[in-house]
């Protein structure tokens, strides 16, 4: 974080100061939650969790270097004590930004945002220092964090944002505000919560709705190619890009295909020039992807050769998404299990079915959460999409949801030993293990909540009976 003394930061957040022998004093450290992460110069926020809270970590934290605790009581060692934590870290973040003069670039969509995301900071920061959201940390709490990570020399700040309801990104644009908004589309994630597409669109929506006009340099860079994300140009003062395969995208992809290993390969156009891209990542959702990186980097001066040459070198930053590995034996494990929904399973598995031309492929598959009353038609399309791809074969892991992904697949017309139904996730492993071959291509995902992680893990370590559940 930029350096701000504690008196500084305790007028910011509006909290007083407990035990602090010199106001004077300045953080020069991270701001940060989790006790592990403090240095010397931090600031430790101190959070009350469901089963941990963080007050009970401010003698260690300090001990450990941090400057002060923000906290919402005394602790006994030096804090600035403040009504609500969470709301003082968003003006801790607010005060931060309008003295950065860093350009600002948020994203967001239903599926895809932490993908794109990564393509777009190691696009830029080939131009400039740039920070970027790790992982998906895109709420209340992990974008304000994320925001005063930036120090003097930040020049873009990248920042994904997440919503669950009506509401959430205005309060997060109002932390943060973005000169560039960006949406990638509007699916069916959290649809049960949103209550339908449309609620959703009004919702991902709100990140453009606060942008600067076009005379002060905002620019709403929207799909051409989802009518919903198209329509919020209406919605906007900021200048209108429109990224897609459309052939009225200012930023678009023509010659689409995929390598003989399911990477993307195509030709970018942009208002200043065209550049051959293939990519590293896997999967032809990522032209998508590709697309909204190359429309925020033309947007700040890039060039077709320059956006180019980034795409094609950029690889996966976070966790657990297409994560693809081969093993000695010749057995590839593609970790995608992060999360998923309807729109992401699908671009999932048929990565899966380009990448394994000429292979035996599996999908490992488990529940997509919070489908509301779509769950039903949504696991059971993806299950007669496993089957319609020629997927060799479908293990549908855990319950109720699990058996709809099987139901699909069946009624499609995978009978036999196409496709199977295990009750969890160490099942699976067990499975795997006993019928992979070499040369086959799993792939594994499920919502975050399932865990379906520790298969990959498993399938890639080896061990012994009983791994997943200890992990």
């Amino acid at each position: 974080m930029i350096a701000l003394s504690l008196a500084e930061i305790a007028e910011v957040v509006g909290g007083q100061t407990y035990d602090i022998p010199d106001p004077s004093v300045q953080v020069t450290g991270s701001v940060v939650r989790d006790s592990r992460e403090v240095e010397p110069g931090s600031l430790f926020a101190a959070f009350v969790g469901e089963r941990v809270d963080g007050h009970d970590y401010a003698s260690a934290v300090v001990a450990a270097g941090a400057v002060a605790v923000l906290a919402s009581r005394p602790v006994g060692v030096p804090a600035i004590v403040v009504a609500d934590v969470q709301k003082a870290l968003g003006a801790l973040a607010r005060h931060v930004v309008r003295r950065l003069g860093a350009t600002l670039v948020a994203l967001t969509g239903s599926a895809g945002k932490t993908s794109t995301k990564d393509l777009i900071a190691q696009v830029l920061q080939r131009k400039a220092p740039t920070v970027w959201t790790p992982g998906s940390f895109n709420n209340e709490i992990g974008l304000p964090l994320t925001a005063l990570s930036a120090t003097e020399e930040t020049r873009f700040l990248v920042l994904e944002m997440g919503a669950r309801g009506i509401g959430h990104i205005r309060y997060l644009t109002d932390l943060t505000p973005p000169k560039i908004g960006l949406v990638l589309n509007v699916g069916t994630a959290h649809i049960g919560e949103f209550g339908g597409r449309e609620q959703i669109a009004q919702a991902k929506g709100e990140i453009v709705e606060g942008l600067p006009a076009a005379s002060e340099g905002g620019a709403a860079i929207l799909n051409a190619d989802d009518p919903l994300v198209r329509a919020m140009a209406s919605r906007t003062k900021a200048k209108v890009i429109l990224f897609g395969e459309s052939g009225e995208a200012d930023v678009r992809a023509e010659n689409v295909r995929l390598t003989d290993s399911g990477q993307p390969s195509f030709m970018l156009h942009t208002p200043s020039g065209c550049s051959d891209v293939t990519m590293r990542l896997y999967g032809e959702h990522h032209v998508s992807n590709a697309l909204a990186a190359a429309a925020v980097a033309h947007e700040l001066g890039m060039s077709a050769e320059e956006i180019a040459t980034a795409l094609s070198e950029a690889g996966s930053l976070s966790r657990w998404r297409m994560e693809v590995t081969e093993r000695p034996d010749g057995v590839t494990v593609v970790n995608d299990a992060y999360n998923a929904n309807p729109e992401s399973m699908r671009a999932a598995l048929r990565a899966l079915a380009a990448m394994g031309k000429g292979r035996r492929t599996w999908a490992v598959l488990g529940k997509m959460a919070e489908l509301g009353d779509e769950a039903l038609a949504e696991h059971d399309a993806v299950g007669r999409l496993a089957v319609r791809l020629n997927v060799s074969k479908l293990v549908a892991v855990g319950g109720r949801e699990a058996s709809w992904l099987q139901l699909g697949a069946y009624n499609e017309g995978s009978w036999g030993e196409e496709s199977v139904h295990v009750s969890d996730a160490q099942a699976a492993v067990d499975l795997l293990r006993s019928e992979l071959r070499p040369g086959d291509v799993v792939l594994v995902k499920a919502s975050r909540s399932v865990g379906l992680e520790g298969v990959a893990e498993a399938l890639l370590a080896g061990g012994t009976e009983g791994e997943v559940a200890a992990r």
